[in-house]
């Protein structure tokens, strides 16, 4: 059993503990196969579409209960990556349409994301421009009542089987930042093409995206023209937080397995978990976990509670739950043995799918900076 006795911190309400509880209940009814991602996206989305687990992924009033979020990314994730994806895309792929949508942006898409009938994806990363998200090179030219793309987007999560994109082009308002633009974009448009399925450690569906002289309407732009760069820092505000939740989860498990090993695995005629070297992992796994919950449900809570921007808390909770995950795991897998990296171990799963949360959504090196940079604001503005 995972412990959730982090439920009862102040950070959060009976709402959300039943909520846990929930998606506890039907994350333990998934049946996931892994060895086709495509088909198994979308009867995931299906399912938890069903089951309401997709409900808090969007709404049509602006708002986000982000611990909710969080608790939903946290519980998937212990039980399956896979099903953790298709949580979070359809939450980023439509986070810009709840923040900035208009109404009939709105009711085209949200009702079917929510139901799991709709995939989504946020197209931000480009060949040149991972982190560097200002001198993105895509853009989106106006031609009367229509803009014309033209480049191209990689690494995009949901690329080849998404219904609806939210993608970010320059529009040339201003340099850098103030340049670019939002807008949904939908894969039958002509122009529009998947030149490449990526594949990585840990089987999602990726891919890169062209667009040749891919023409839009107007009315397919979130938001003003300019706004792209706010949108997109927007947007990963909100979903930053639950990053570091699903590596939180990820670590949960591990320790889970960990613990089960060492108390059944015996040495010398004694459990491993009578070692004192081995109990100081257990201690250290332990104490990594707490305090990357406490992280991920501080700026949570304080983005729940009304603060505008939580730049500086989610990037904390998204740097040290997503490496102090990968430390986790790589415990776990130790105290395996041989077994630690037998494909089809829990643990082995678990050491790929952690890897590729460090890098996405800002890699740990750009936390490191947003954070120093924050605090040295914080302080020149005290002095």
């Amino acid at each position: 059993m995972a412990d959730t006795s982090f439920l009862s911190w102040p950070f959060f309400d009976a709402h959300h503990r039943d909520w846990a509880a929930h998606v506890d209940a039907v994350s333990a009814g998934l049946d996931v196969d892994h060895t086709d991602t495509d088909t198994t996206c979308r009867t995931l989305a299906a399912q938890l579409g069903t089951a309401g687990i997709l409900a808090p992924t969007s709404s049509n009033d602006g708002h986000f209960d982000v611990r909710t979020l969080c608790l939903a990314r946290e519980t998937l994730a212990r039980h399956d990556g896979l099903a953790d994806f298709v949580f979070a895309m359809q939450g980023l792929g439509t986070g810009a349409i709840t923040l900035f949508g208009t109404d009939p942006q709105k009711a085209a898409w949200l009702p079917r994301t929510r139901a799991g009938t709709a995939l989504s994806a946020f197209a931000l990363t480009e060949p040149g421009s991972g982190s560097d998200v200002a001198n993105a090179t895509m853009t989106a030219t106006r031609d009367g009542t229509d803009y014309i793309l033209h480049g191209e987007k990689t690494w995009i999560s949901n690329g080849g089987i998404a219904d609806i994109y939210t993608l970010f082009a320059r529009t040339g308002e201003a340099p850098g930042a103030k340049g670019l633009s939002a807008f949904l974009i939908t894969p039958d448009l002509p122009g529009f093409e998947v030149t490449e399925r990526l594949t990585t450690i840990a089987p999602h569906p990726l891919a890169t995206l062209r667009f040749t002289e891919c023409r839009v309407p107007a009315t397919a732009m979130l938001g003003a023209p300019g706004q792209g760069f706010k949108i997109a820092m927007s947007v990963l505000d909100v979903f930053r937080p639950t990053v570091a939740a699903a590596a939180l989860g990820f670590a949960r498990r591990a320790l889970n397995e960990a613990l089960a090993r060492v108390t059944t695995r015996h040495v010398q005629g004694a459990p491993l978990s009578d070692l004192q070297m081995v109990q100081g992992h257990i201690a250290d796994m332990a104490l990594d976990i707490d305090a990357s919950a406490l992280l991920i449900y501080r700026a949570a809570w304080a983005r729940d509670s009304g603060a505008p921007r939580i730049t500086r808390e989610a990037a904390m909770a998204k740097l040290f739950a997503t490496d102090q995950a990968q430390q986790v795991i790589d415990k776990a897998v130790q105290l395996f043995g041989g077994d630690g990296v037998r494909a089809g171990e829990a643990v082995e799963r678990l050491y790929r799918e952690i890897r590729a949360l460090r890098i996405y959504e800002g890699a740990s090196d750009v936390q490191k900076v947003i954070i120093a940079r924050q605090t040295l604001a914080m302080f020149e503005g005290d002095t």
